[in-house]
Formats: structure tokens, C-alpha cells, sequence
């Protein structure tokens, strides 16, 4: 819990004392969640037929500006808890029969999450998966190793330009890439159970966004020039859902076309990408976002 005296969990380094003010992630001292229950939307794999055990924590250091959790992801709406209470949290998502456990947005509490790990780690008997929009130190990766069976990252953008525009993060591509190096390094390669359930390894989400096709093939090819096409499950998402709050950012106030998602299916087929989840266009829905109403918290 040292780190929070001068806060340096992930990439942005700001330095904040957290028990005195807030991180530029909107994070404080102590937890703050807006949800935890069962979620169904995520990749088979991860939901299964049972659910995914999702905990979304309250805050995000990237803070895209077109998040579909914009109303937690500036950390002001939510409900502050203990790591105790997070861990007993854990406790009841696999006693609902959750297929893992779930951590959405976690960075800025990677202390916290720990020491709740802690306190429960010999009840707990599903994998934790760590959901997070790829702003990562290896710094931060390592101080998770023997924590987190699955990393569920992000790959965004490979421009800076758009990076900046969209995430205020023009260092995006170069900083996510070396966290998922350390992410591939830290974990076990790709495992399954019986039902097809995924108990470790990786997988790279990439969201395709109006008018950065041509993007989304250059984050792709470096993804195959650096990792390979069979470390990883590759998940390209098609879900992009304008949220109400891009009025200064005309150009991407719109659903993507067929089109866009299509030439960027077609580039990770012609790569050969050997574990790739394409998604429905359908799921470009806002009822796919749940509602942060406090549940299971």
C-alpha cells in the first residue's frame, strides 16, 4: 500500500498521495466499485454459460472519450469498500457459480486487489482475470504475478496522433505492447477446461473504430510481427457504441460500418491468426453496458 503515498501504478506516474487527494485515474485511497455480479457479454471463453464474476472498480487512468462506462470511469459514482469486503465479494461470485473472477478497470487498486487476493486465496478455486485497457507498467504486470491466472487486455490504437486525440495517452502503442510482453511472460500459455472455459493465458481485445481501419490493421500486423499468431486469443470487437458525449469529436459519433469491421477481420484472417474471436455487428448496443447500480457491492 506504500505506492499510494506517491502513486506510480501505472504509466501516467502522477505522484499523487491518494490518501490526501485523488489520482488523475479519479482514484483515492480506498476501493470503489460500481458493480459486482455475474456478467454475460464477455467472450465465450470468459462468460461461459454460467457468467463471468465481474467486479467493475470505480476510476480508469486512460478515461477514452468514447467509453461505454463513462459514468464510473471518472470515479465519482460508486460505493467505497475494504479488501476484506472485496474479498468476501470474490467469495460470492464463485459461490453463484461464476466461471472466474472478473476485475474491470483495476489498475489504479492493484494493492488492494492483492491483499484481498490474500485473505480469501485458499477458498478461491477459479481463475482471476485482469480486464484492463492495456496502459500498463511491466512494473505494475509484475507486481501480479502468482495473482492473476488470465490477462484480458486491450490494443487500441497503433497511431500517437490518435492516442492523443482519443485516450490522452500519445504513448499508448509502445507502452501496451511491453505490458503485453510481460503479460505473455507472467502467465501460462493458453489453457481450457473441459467445457472450453479459459483458465490462462491472454487475450488481446481490439475495438475498431470509425475511420481508423487502416489503424487497426498496423496494430494487428505488429501484433503478428512481435508475438506471433498463436501465443494470444485475438478478439475483435465490432461493439463500438457512440455514448452521448462527442460533440467535439464528430468524425467517430457513429456506429463503424460493415465495411470498416470487415477489412479488419479480413487483415487478421489474411495474418493468420490462429485463435481470433469476430463479433457481431448486432452487439453494438448500449443495453450491452450493464447497469452500475451498486449491485452485489
Amino acid at each position: 500500500m506504500e505506492i499510494l503515498n506517491n502513486c506510480t501504478l501505472c504509466p501516467r506516474k502522477c505522484g499523487v498521495d491518494r490518501h490526501t487527494a485523488f489520482g488523475i485515474c479519479g482514484a483515492g485511497k480506498n476501493i470503489k466499485i460500481a458493480r459486482a455480479a455475474l456478467h454475460f457479454w464477455e467472450e465465450p471463453c470468459i462468460s461461459g454459460t454460467d457468467g463471468s464474476g465481474t467486479v467493475f472498480f470505480c476510476g480508469c487512468n486512460l478515461r477514452c472519450v468514447y467509453c461505454q462506462n463513462h459514468e464510473i470511469s471518472f470515479g465519482k459514482q460508486g460505493k467505497e469498500i475494504s479488501p476484506s469486503r472485496l474479498g468476501q465479494i470474490f467469495l460470492e461470485l464463485q459461490s453463484q457459480g461464476a466461471h472466474n473472477i472478473n476485475l474491470v478497470t483495476p489498475t489504479p487498486y492493484i494493492p488492494h486487489i492483492i491483499e484481498a487476493i490474500d485473505g480469501v486465496r485458499d477458498k478461491v478455486h477459479i481463475p482471476f482475470v485482469y480486464n484492463t485497457g492495456g496502459y500498463e507498467t511491466p512494473e505494475s504486470i509484475d507486481i501480479l504475478n502468482n495473482y492473476i491466472d488470465i490477462f484480458l487486455t486491450d490494443l487500441k490504437y497503433f497511431s500517437p496522433s490518435a492516442a492523443k486525440k482519443y485516450s490522452n495517452a500519445e504513448d499508448y502503442f509502445d507502452i501496451s505492447m511491453q505490458a503485453l510482453e510481460k503479460m505473455l511472460s507472467n502467465t501460462q500459455p493458453l489453457s481450457f477446461d473441459k467445457n472450453g472455459i479459459m483458465k490462462s493465458g491472454v487475450i488481446v481485445r481490439h475495438l475498431v473504430l470509425p475511420l481508423l481501419r487502416h489503424d487497426s490493421i498496423k496494430v494487428l500486423e505488429s501484433l503478428a510481427s512481435r508475438f506471433g499468431t498463436d501465443s494470444f486469443i485475438l478478439s475483435l470487437m465490432s461493439q463500438y457504441t457512440p455514448n452521448g458525449h462527442l460533440e467535439s469529436f464528430p468524425e467517430i459519433n457513429r456506429a463503424i460500418t460493415s465495411f470498416e469491421y470487415q477489412a479488419v477481420a479480413d487483415a487478421a484472417t489474411n495474418l493468420g491468426f490462429k485463435n481470433i474471436y469476430f463479433q457481431e455487428k448486432s452487439s453494438a448496443k448500449q443495453e450491452y453496458t450493464p447497469p452500475f447500480d451498486l449491485s452485489g457491492v
